[in-house]
């Protein structure tokens, strides 16, 4: 019988995403693609340093455990590299125990076009031209971006941090506030309150991760010691009235947050800096600035609020 991916949690992650390749980019930007090949080689068992989504990835393949011969999570390599000089990413896989065994390798284009057929709902990549590409094409998308972010190894949690419209929800919203500005933005809300909002990229990725959570929830009835891993947050520039809908959306969706931060432009920072989310995932380059300093950030380039082209 064929592997099935339709129920799982399934992720997409190019090498940029997981391991650190600032060295090896150097080698082929400098010397080209003949010396790359040679220095992947010469390298080939020397593992790749880890890499920003690293911690978040290695974390999510960890919930499997809940189900062995089931796993809810599957992680898939998405790869620019060809089948010879992605060896050295298999291997470092392999060094660093992550339970990835599926990989698609294309030389020097991106593998965007199979997101679909994998069943993905998250594609992670370092790579802005391929995430805005596949944004574009309706894919969910997000650029891992640099972080200075270090990470407890000791601590067994998953915490994820959404922002909500333009990641979770679509940019119905946001359009109204950025032609009419805050109070029209509110009253739109008010109005529309018990309308669930249109689905943002990152629907489907949070509604996967409400389902593990539930299979925690059943693990703990049968193991009450055990103690619950994941813990979502929402952490959003929205404040009261408007507060009300996003939560009435996440209810029709079958999913509730852990956690709610309506910071109504409070810097975002200050309370991820806190929270310490394994990833956070947000649509906006201003709020991503200052985030990504704290906590390991993803940009996701959808919407109108990504109409006019960012620099982060």
């Amino acid at each position: 019988m064929p592997y099935e991916l339709d129920n799982r949690l399934v992720i997409g992650v190019a090498s940029s995403a997981v391991f650190d390749l600032s060295e090896s980019d150097t080698v082929f930007r400098r010397q080209g693609e003949e010396e790359y090949r040679k220095f992947q080689q010469q390298h080939i068992d020397v593992p790749l340093p880890k890499g920003i989504t690293f911690s978040f990835i290695k974390r999510l393949l960890s919930l499997n455990d809940l189900s062995p011969d089931d796993p809810f999570v599957e992680v898939v390599l998405l790869s620019r590299n060809d089948p010879d000089t992605g060896m050295r990413v298999m291997r470092s896989i392999g060094h660093y125990g992550l339970t990835i065994s599926r990989a698609i390798f294309m030389q020097g284009k991106s593998p965007y076009d199979y997101i679909p057929a994998l069943n993905i709902v998250l594609f992670l990549s370092g790579n802005k031209p391929d995430v805005d590409v596949a944004i574009r094409l309706g894919h969910p998308a997000g650029l891992v971006l640099e972080s200075k972010a270090e990470d407890d190894e000791n601590d067994p949690t998953l915490r994820i941090a959404f922002d909500f419209d333009g990641v979770l929800a679509g940019d119905e919203s946001e359009t109204v506030y950025q032609a009419a500005g805050l109070e029209a933005f509110h009253e739109h809300e008010v109005r529309n309150v018990m309308q669930p909002h249109n689905p943002g990229p990152l629907k489907e990725l949070l509604v996967r991760i409400a389902r593990i959570q539930t299979a925690e929830e059943r693990h703990k009835q049968q193991n009450p010691e055990y103690e619950n891993r994941i813990r979502v947050s929402i952490v959003t520039a929205r404040s009261a009235p408007s507060h009300e809908r996003a939560l009435q959306t996440l209810k029709s969706w079958g999913v509730m947050a852990n956690d709610a931060f309506f910071l109504g432009g409070i810097d975002k920072s200050r309370v991820l800096g806190i929270l310490k989310p394994h990833i956070f995932f947000d649509d906006q380059a201003g709020h991503l600035k200052a985030a990504r300093e704290v906590v390991p950030s993803v940009h996701i380039p959808f919407g109108v609020a990504n109409r006019t082209s960012f620099h982060i």
